[in-house]
């Protein structure tokens, strides 16, 4: 596509910038989150941001897993989100699909990095996944991706995990 119809397509959808945000409880719905993306992005050749958010307790641990001494150039979030089994499923379906992204890694409060990322990059769209609910539950998607969907600064598109 030329860069003019490229312009024209992201001047009619509005979309730039796509912020897929994951974390270690994704990972069995990480190849619906990556089609979800690229069904997005796609269309609207839009850069996707993979921001994978630790907690704090999961960082360490997942460090540690990786055998990174904690003063490494390979203990940083960035890095550890790389090399985190969700972040490349996701990224291997997103080369694939010749989605252009890049991947970041955040170490806090999911929701507070999520939106905190979002506003960093300039997201005009966020997708968030989560988990099928019991019936008194689903009329609340669940803490993070709730607090999300109300604070983020740009559009949220909540990924329903279809496996029961």
């Amino acid at each position: 596509m030329s860069m003019e119809a490229s312009q024209k397509r992201t001047e009619q959808t509005g979309i730039e910038t796509i912020l897929l945000a994951v974390d270690t409880a994704d990972e069995e719905r990480a190849e619906r989150l990556a089609e979800e993306t690229i069904d997005v992005a796609g269309p609207t050749e839009a850069e996707v941001v993979l921001v994978h958010v630790f907690t704090d307790e999961e960082f360490d641990e997942i460090r540690s897993k990786l055998d990174v001494a904690a003063e490494s150039e390979a203990s940083t979030p960035d890095a550890v989100a790389e090399r985190h089994t969700t972040t490349r499923t996701i990224s291997k379906a997103l080369s694939a699909a010749d989605v252009p992204h890049t991947i970041r890694g955040a170490v806090g409060d999911h929701a507070d990095e999520i939106v905190d990322t979002a506003e960093a990059v300039d997201a005009d769209r966020v997708l968030v996944g989560g988990r099928n609910r019991s019936p008194t539950g689903k009329a609340v998607f669940g803490s993070i991706a709730q607090e999300v969907i109300l604070t983020s600064p740009s559009p949220v598109t909540f990924v329903r995990d279809d496996t029961r």
